[in-house]
């Protein structure tokens, strides 16, 4: 099996410079998402038909595809017979849109075994609307209810706009009844273009079997034409995740406010608090994602609880505390039983098992050991204006209070530094470093200076 999705529409509806089928869901892109269905569904054998922003659409791909330029827009019939020279007559082809991120792959595998079942030579998905304005209608004989044809909304005829069986724009072809097909579409129509359901009179002219799968579910073939049917479709794909999770015994306190891309896996028992974003990580069991947590590209192990913070391509280890308030950076990794506190940043850093920054502290471009404490305010500092340099703390160090380590030093095992402390030179094994100005007080200054 092919499969061609339709993505050359510019969408001037969005109002935007980027073609219709590059904005974003949860994170992908339209036109990803139904690449991402019809992979899920099997079908790996697929081509895109580009059109306005075509280097910008095929930069946005993810899968392994080819692509068909459709230089001027004139209808899906067009835009399909771009693609002919990928098509071989004796496979079946399936065609969808780019701007239908909701179809599932449930759906297209039951196109597919009703295709197959009953010998079609060309099979269309529709569904039942209350409202059918803007679409295409499955218009069918009154004595048997058989397929018939499909009429575009601005081409129906008297009564048929009662009609509220709707063309979904989902279809699957014999290679051979389709490729002899093109070449026929005319555009008899009031928009002048070669529409692909006409495709459907002329296959069955020729004797040969169209048939129809009718889908329960109207909302799993709405289109994205602007901004609020972007944000509609979103909620849709953001429950069915949710739901997902939930069911695999995630606990998410406020479904309405996750934020959960398709590319996170959760663990069992782990509960997700409102205002969380997750995308493309993995969080382990028994976790707690505190409310407004953002997530990205990261992996958190078991028992882990994260409260307010935002950590981006980074590990953190089992049975550790960050936040509220942490920011762990790119690169960063954190062990087991640690705790990163509020107002915390850890930037391209390793932090070994059972170190604790609590609060206040900066732990930039260090290899940090284990059984560390780091003081209040307490700083590592990488950056010269020129060059960043490391800094390296070994097992069971005491970093103390406002204490800075000018990198490059390391702070041998054991050693302790004392709050206040500028530290510039290398720490000896179970040392204590003093680097800060002897305290002078001066008796009656106040009184002198101001009187």
């Amino acid at each position: 099996m092919k499969a061609i999705v339709l993505a050359a529409g510019s969408g001037t509806r969005m109002k935007s410079g980027l073609p219709k089928c590059i904005h974003k869901i949860l994170g992908r892109t339209l036109l990803n998402i139904a690449l991402d269905t019809l992979q899920e569904a099997g079908i790996r054998d697929i081509i895109v038909v580009t059109g306005c922003g075509e280097e910008l659409l095929r930069a946005s791909v993810s899968a392994n595809v080819q692509f068909a330029h459709q230089a001027e827009q004139k209808g899906t019939g067009h835009a399909v017979s771009v693609a002919k020279e990928f098509l071989n007559e004796n496979e079946d082809i399936l065609v969808l849109c780019g701007d239908t991120p909701l179809v599932t792959a449930e759906t297209l595998h039951k196109l597919a075994e009703t295709h197959t079942k009953e010998g079609n030579a060309i099979t269309v998905v529709s569904t039942r609307t209350d409202n059918p304005f803007g679409y295409g209608r499955i218009i069918r004989p009154v004595t048997d209810g058989q397929f018939l044809r499909v009429v575009e909304h601005r081409d129906l005829e008297e009564g048929q706009e009662l009609v509220n069986e709707i063309n979904t724009a989902v279809y699957m072809f014999n290679g051979k009844a389709l490729l002899d097909a093109l070449p026929l579409i005319e555009p008899h129509n009031a928009a002048g273009e070669y529409y692909l359901p006409d495709s459907l009179e002329i296959i069955q002219s020729s004797g040969l079997k169209a048939g129809v799968l009718l889908a329960p579910d109207f909302s799993e073939f709405v289109g994205v034409n602007n901004r609020v049917q972007l944000s509609q479709a979103a909620e849709v794909l953001k429950k069915r995740i949710n739901e997902r999770h939930m069911m695999n015994g995630v606990t998410i306190t406020d479904p309405n406010s996750a934020w959960i891309s398709h590319d996170v896996s959760i663990g069992a028992d782990t509960v997700i608090y409102p205002g969380v974003i997750l995308e493309n990580t993995r969080v382990g069991e028994n976790c707690v994602i505190g409310p407004n947590t953002r997530i990205v590209g990261s992996d958190i192990s078991d028992f882990t609880e994260i409260d307010s913070s935002v950590i981006l391509d980074s590990f953190v280890g089992e049975h550790t505390a960050v936040g509220p308030f942490a920011y762990l950076r790119p690169h960063s990794r954190v062990g087991a039983r640690c705790k990163i506190g509020d107002f915390v940043e850890v930037k391209n850093s390793a932090i070994g098992d059972n170190t604790k920054a609590s609060h206040l502290t900066y732990i930039g471009d260090s290899d940090v050991g284990s059984g560390i404490n780091f003081g209040c305010g307490s700083v590592t500092v990488n950056y010269d204006g020129k060059k960043k340099f490391r800094t390296v703390i070994e097992d069971n160090a005491f970093i103390g209070c406002n204490a800075n380590l000018i990198a490059p030093v390391i702070v041998k095992e054991g050693a302790y530094i004392a709050a206040g402390s500028t530290i510039t030179e290398d720490v000896p094994k179970k040392a204590l470093s003093i680097a800060r100005a002897r305290q002078v007080n001066k008796e009656d200054w106040v009184k002198r200076k101001r009187g």
